[in-house]
């Protein structure tokens, strides 16, 4: 195996456990395994209506990660800043509204890890490619902050990086998998998090590509 394509997926990963990340923070392995047809077929649904997008961030620069929205209301960035808006701002239409079997999962597993009635109202889905990354950062623009984060991973695997409330705080890398899900609330709510650059390869169902469903209660 080469060092640029780390990952060909010959083989799934062995079964691993639950894994505890943090106060009130819980890995999922492969809760969503089961689930992965339908919840491609909701996300391409979503994206005929609201296609990926590049955002671009408040000081002007373009983020690197494509990404697209579902629910009452959708994640948005610009020169303005950082927010939520009920309206896609490339359409002027509302965002597609959440497809069941997105809401289904993500209470299904803010249930598992303990959160029981999470009731999602906004859905980000961003599509890494080899070299792209998410930097660390907290998830604060949400008016509920009680709620847990659920984050469901699909395609390439990606390395998570989990912090502590302050960005100066050690931070560990976890790797994810095709259908794991990182669950989030409580003293970790506010925690800093981000993805490593992700590292080339192929998987089976997704190429060359990584998918993340990230399920918040935003209003």
């Amino acid at each position: 195996m080469s060092a640029t394509t780390a990952f060909l997926f010959d083989d799934a990963p062995p079964p691993r456990e639950r894994q505890a990340l943090g106060p009130g923070a819980l890995l999922l392995p492969g809760f969503a395994l089961d689930r992965v047809e339908p919840l491609l077929q909701a996300v391409e649904a979503v994206q005929q209506q609201a296609p990926l997008r590049h955002l671009v961030t408040p000081g002007g620069l373009r983020m690197s990660v494509a990404m697209t929205n579902c629910g009452h209301v959708g994640w948005v960035s610009d020169r303005s800043g950082y927010r939520y808006d009920p309206l896609d701002p490339q359409s002027g239409r509302p965002w597609p509204a959440m497809p069941p079997a997105l809401q289904t999962l993500a209470a299904d597993a803010a249930r598992a890890a303990g959160y029981d009635g999470f009731a999602p109202d906004a859905c980000l889905i961003n599509q890494y490619l080899p070299g792209t990354r998410l930097s660390l950062h907290q998830d604060r623009d949400e008016r509920d902050q009680g709620a847990p984060i659920v984050s469901v991973s699909l395609g390439l695997p990606a390395v998570f990086l989990f912090g502590g409330a302050q960005r100066g705080d050690r931070v560990a890398r976890h790797a994810l998998f095709h259908g794991d899900v990182v669950v989030w609330g409580g003293a970790s709510r506010l925690y800093f998090h981000g993805i490593a650059p992700l590292k080339e390869g192929s998987h089976p169902v997704l190429g060359e590509r990584r998918l993340n469903l990230t399920f918040r209660k935003a209003r």
